[in-house]
């Protein structure tokens, strides 16, 4: 009878829940998607926690959220040391790189089309380099510490910038491109003028991948061998001694840091970008 009672109680939440996201989602403000977004996760939540403490799952499996939560309280000053060894070094000076130097590249090829011959196939090439091979490589070269993450991150970054740019480079029209050549204007002042803001939108849409490649990469990189501190090295560490509600904690940090840098990225990509239509209907 309590069983019945229970799986009644969760229908019925599920039913409100349905019902409250529907009704959230269906509000035409400039916060309903935020709203929305914030009550289904709430709802997960809840879910989670009633149901994993209900069913008696051991914590090994998947632990409570408060027990995520009690332990990222607990531990918290060393996931910050390491968020910052992973995020703070690793992730951004590597994801700078990376998207810096593809960026670069492709206005060169642009510019120089001979260039594409010769480069377009090796920088391909290190797209379809392995992380699991390339990041033990990377640790013998540049040792333990995060300069060997943030170069495994520069070979991730590096082919999305590049093939993203050179796409929007030839996104400008061909009368926008007709007129600039008919005043006579140089290819820096066609590039500042015309067709790096006919590109933003690719070039954002590759600075917000990279942004979850970085992420990644840098992460899996600390498991080939890292100093005692990173987001990696602590998943890995921890899942040995079946810490798992640390595990799962120093996850929340990696995707909360993740969803934060996608938000950031559009929000600059609405500002530098307004003009374009795939801005506007988003």
């Amino acid at each position: 009878m309590n069983g019945t009672l229970f799986w009644l109680g969760m229908a019925g939440a599920l039913a409100l829940a349905v019902f409250s996201v529907i009704r959230i989602a269906a509000l035409e403000n400039r916060w309903s998607g935020l709203c929305t977004a914030g009550l289904f996760g709430l709802w997960v939540l809840f879910f989670w926690e009633v149901l994993v403490r209900a069913l008696e799952v051991p914590r090994v499996l998947l632990p409570a959220p408060s027990l995520i939560l009690g332990s990222m309280a607990e531990h918290a000053p060393k996931l910050w040391g390491d968020f910052v060894q992973t995020v703070g070094k690793a992730v951004l000076i590597g994801w700078a790189l990376g998207c810096g130097l593809g960026f670069g590249v492709a206005v060169a090829i642009d510019r120089m089309p001979f260039l594409q011959r010769g480069l377009l196939p090796v920088a391909s090439l290190t797209s379809a380099i392995p992380l699991v091979g390339v990041a033990p490589i990377a640790v013998m070269w540049f040792g333990f510490e995060w300069p060997s993450k943030a170069a495994v991150v520069v070979l991730m970054t590096f082919f999305p910038m590049l093939v993203s740019t050179l796409a929007g480079l030839k996104a400008a029209g061909k009368l926008e491109r007709e007129l600039m050549y008919s005043y006579a204007a140089s290819y820096p002042r066609t590039l500042l003028a015309l067709r790096l803001p006919a590109a933003l939108p690719f070039i954002f849409g590759a600075l917000k991948v990279n942004a979850t490649l970085a992420l990644i990469g840098a992460i899996v990189a600390e498991f080939f061998g890292s100093p005692t501190q990173g987001l990696g090295f602590r998943i890995s560490t921890e899942s040995a001694r079946m810490n798992m509600p640390l595990v799962w904690g120093a996850i929340v940090v990696a995707a909360v840091t993740g969803s934060v840098v996608y938000a950031v990225l559009v929000a600059l990509e609405r500002r530098a970008a307004f003009w374009h239509p795939s801005v506007r209907e988003g």
